[in-house]
């Protein structure tokens, strides 16, 4: 089994390579997911944001209002160390649970957007970047997922810059084109992990 960090600044389209290596056979661990859950009614974090926060950050039913949330969180540099503070050891600790917990599987991807950020990469054994200029992630952020311009530089600009991410990438995929192209990418990559049977001299 090879252990994969996957991942890329908003926008770049890190989802989408996480759900082609999905369709090869990869199980994914998503940081995301487990983000979700942690903020869920009764969830380890969603008290301590509250707390941080305050109860504006709740809807009436108790549960998150990850919109309000970000409006606070994203509002300045301050308050985003703080968000982090709370939420990142949460998640690297949930992290390392479910993959040492992972189905039986070639490759086992961690889908993490701010791997590099957090420092996470001791978690896997190679780390790929999904990469595209940033105007691209820009363009999509907005078009496809409707956040708000001022929003996605904001988080940007809190997220670890493009050339360290590339720095610190074993793999790198360009996402830059056509979904064709990707797969491509992809699809050779996941031969170069099958092949592998577990080591980790995949090179770039």
């Amino acid at each position: 089994m090879i252990r994969v960090g996957l991942t890329g600044g908003i926008g770049a389209g890190k989802s989408t390579v996480a759900s082609m290596l999905a369709d090869r056979g990869a199980v994914i661990v998503d940081a995301d997911q487990i983000a979700r859950d942690l903020v869920e009614p009764g969830g380890e974090a969603l008290a301590e944001l509250v707390t941080e926060f305050g109860p504006r950050i709740l809807r009436e039913d108790g549960s998150l209002s990850r919109a309000e949330l970000a409006a606070l969180a994203f509002s300045d540099p301050r308050a985003t160390e703080r968000l982090n503070a709370i939420m990142h050891p949460l998640i690297g600790a949930e992290a390392r649970r479910r993959l040492a917990d992972a189905p039986d599987a070639p490759v086992v991807v961690y889908d993490m957007p701010l791997l590099v950020e957090t420092g996470q990469s001791d978690l896997v054994d190679l780390v790929i970047v999904v990469d595209a200029p940033e105007d691209v992630q820009v363009d999509r952020a907005v078009h496809q997922r409707g956040l708000d311009e001022d929003d996605v530089r904001r988080r940007m600009e809190v997220q670890a810059s493009r050339d360290d991410r590339l720095a610190a990438a074993d793999v790198i995929i360009d996402n830059s084109g056509s979904e064709a192209d990707t797969s491509a990418q992809v699809e050779q990559l996941w031969q170069r992990l099958a092949m592998s049977g577990g080591s980790t001299s995949v090179e770039r």
